[in-house]
């Protein structure tokens, strides 16, 4: 089984100046300093499919002289604000159209090339048992409202039931997706009909999104709550 990953960059995030590269606790280059370090560390990937729009990404991964990594130049209409998760989704298969993609980001920095190997064994196995693909999942339990009322308790049993009774509620945390290439082509998607949901913890499944997000991120790395990956 060979895996591929898919490390999509693209330059100019509105949220964060320069969140990729932006220096993140003691790594310098960031988050994407600890996303190829950790990539590059698991021993169960063959290739890393760098795709970006951003220049200082190319030269710092370039600089690495990794043969693992394949660096791409992504063109600018699917670096912009408009480009689709649709898009992008046709541009890994058009990078990769054979063996497995493993989708990731550089904003899952507690994410370690321990949990990847992790992932793989297990995708390995569960493929076996009939799922077809992987996805990375925060179980929640609480208590969840859509306009309509509670999604996943029921307010006719009890209005307030100990949050342990609730329907536990996965969010999907994008730390990975986990796929054969031929789902891409297929189903024009990351992820088959049949995923098998990967739980993992708060903080293994933590997503920087929003500025916010990079400063509990940092203060998560400074108190060693997790190795994130120095």
């Amino acid at each position: 089984m060979k895996i591929n990953v898919f490390l999509p960059c693209r330059k100019g995030s509105q949220r964060i100046l320069n969140k990729n590269t932006k220096p993140f606790g003691k790594f310098k280059n960031g988050l994407l300093e600890i996303k190829l370090k950790h990539l590059i560390q698991s021993n169960l990937i063959d290739r890393i499919y760098l795709s970006t729009n951003d220049d200082e990404i190319l030269a710092y991964a370039k600089n690495l002289n990794h043969k693992k990594l394949v660096l791409h130049k992504r063109d600018e209409k699917l670096a912009s604000n408009t480009a689709s998760a649709d898009d992008l989704i046709n541009h890994a298969y058009e990078l990769i159209q054979d063996g497995e993609i493993l989708w990731t980001h550089v904003t899952s920095p507690f994410f370690t090339d321990r949990d990847y190997n992790k992932v793989v064994k297990t995708y390995t196995k569960v493929l076996q048992d009939g799922f077809d693909s992987l996805v990375s999942v925060t179980p929640l339990k609480g208590f969840f409202w859509n306009e309509n009322g509670p999604i996943n308790y029921d307010i006719k049993v009890k209005n307030w039931p100990p949050t342990q009774e609730t329907q536990t509620i996965y969010e999907l945390n994008s730390a990975v997706f986990l796929a054969n290439a031929s789902i891409y082509k297929n189903l024009k998607n990351r992820m088959g009909i049949k995923p098998y949901f990967y739980e993992t913890d708060k903080i293994k499944g933590f997503d920087i999104d929003w500025k916010e997000d990079f400063l509990m991120g940092e203060a998560i790395l400074k108190a060693n709550l997790v190795n994130g990956g120095g």
